[in-house]
Parts: structure tokens; C-alpha cells; sequence
């Protein structure tokens, strides 16, 4: 072994013990709060990917699935024909609210969702619940923040993970969650002129 090689195998060893140390005091297991929230690509992807890793380990989960409405993406197309056993999908808005144009209709998409929501959060069987672009919901009070943090911390079963996505997360749902990852744009496609294509974006 030349002495670069050496140097690397003594560096990575110091590290894999520190690593191991720092496992050892990581015991606790429980139910997260997730927030995927930001201006960049990912959120609901990301989120889809973790109802994936669901259901390869055998853990029922359920979406429930605002704002986007009868928009037809891969992620419901796939769920639904391939996965009806193992995630629960439900749909609660009529499309983006710049094309509904009817707050009350939108208010009353959401709450809707949100009473399913908080049905699937509380079923013993569901251990994962992704909650796609409700955080589009709280922006424009079409849901109290409020009232959705103070479930997700009181009510939500000690074991259950509930995943919220969309941009602008309001400070009270970020002070609450116990982890959150902001996306951040560098660059898009459809800045210079590009539709959404598919497979990437839906």
C-alpha cells in the first residue's frame, strides 16, 4: 500500500470510530414531522420517493394530495394501479388556485382534505402520511396554522411520520417539525421558455 493509500485508510478509520461514537448515543425512535418547503424542484418528489421506501419495507401510508387536483401525475398513476394495497390516495382541490378563481371552493377543497388527512394520521394501521402541497393550503389560509400544528403535536400517534410539502412553509409548521429541507432554485428550464415535461415534473 503506497502512502497515499495509507494516509486515506488511517483518515477513513479515524472517522468510522468517530462515526460509530456518535451512533451509539442515537437510541430514540418516533414518528417525525417532515417539511419539504422551498423555491426549488423536489418537494413532492422527495416526498414521493420516502412513500416508496414505505412500501418496500412493508409500512402502510397514505397520501393525501391538495391543490394539484385532477392534475394526472406518474406518482398517483403508479400508487393507484400498481400500490392500492399498500398506500392509501386521495385527491382534495380543483387545480392550482389561480385556476379555480374561487376562494370559497378552494377553502372548502382544503378543509376537506385536511378531515382526511387527519383520519389516515390517526388510523393505526397508516405509519406514513404524505400531506403533498398542503403547505400551498396554509399560505393562503385556506387551513388555520394553528390548528394544524397543534394536531400534528397533541394528536398524531407517537410512531406515525407525516410528511407536509409545498413552498413558503409558514414559520409555526418549521418551529414545530422535527425536520426540514428547503429546496432552492439555481436554475430552471422553464425560465428560458420550457413547458413541464413529463416524467420530470409530473
Amino acid at each position: 500500500m503506497d502512502d497515499d493509500a495509507l494516509r486515506h485508510a488511517e483518515k477513513m478509520k479515524r472517522i468510522k470510530a468517530a462515526r460509530d461514537r456518535m451512533m451509539r448515543t442515537k437510541t430514540e425512535e418516533r414518528g417525525l414531522v417532515i417539511v419539504h418547503t422551498g423555491a426549488g424542484k423536489g418537494k413532492s418528489s422527495s416526498g414521493f420517493g420516502m412513500i416508496m421506501r414505505c412500501i418496500a419495507h412493508g409500512m402502510p401510508c397514505a397520501v393525501v394530495q391538495f391543490i394539484k387536483g385532477s392534475w394526472e401525475t406518474g406518482e398517483r398513476s403508479l400508487l393507484e394501479q400498481h400500490f392500492a394495497q399498500d398506500c392509501r390516495f386521495f385527491v382534495s382541490g380543483e387545480g392550482f388556485t389561480w385556476e379555480t378563481q374561487d376562494r370559497d371552493r378552494d377553502v372548502a377543497a382544503a378543509r376537506h382534505g385536511w378531515e382526511i388527512a387527519k383520519r389516515q394520521i390517526l388510523d393505526p394501521q397508516i405509519r406514513f402520511v404524505l400531506l403533498d402541497e398542503i403547505n400551498i393550503a396554509l399560505r393562503y389560509d385556506y387551513l388555520d396554522i394553528d390548528e394544524v400544528v397543534d394536531f400534528l403535536l397533541t394528536r398524531k400517534p407517537a410512531m406515525t411520520h407525516v410528511c407536509l410539502t409545498g413552498r413558503n412553509a409558514k414559520a409555526e409548521l418549521i418551529e414545530a417539525a422535527d425536520l426540514v429541507t428547503e429546496m432552492t432554485l439555481l436554475k430552471h428550464p422553464f425560465r428560458d421558455g420550457v413547458k413541464a415535461q413529463k416524467g420530470v415534473e409530473f
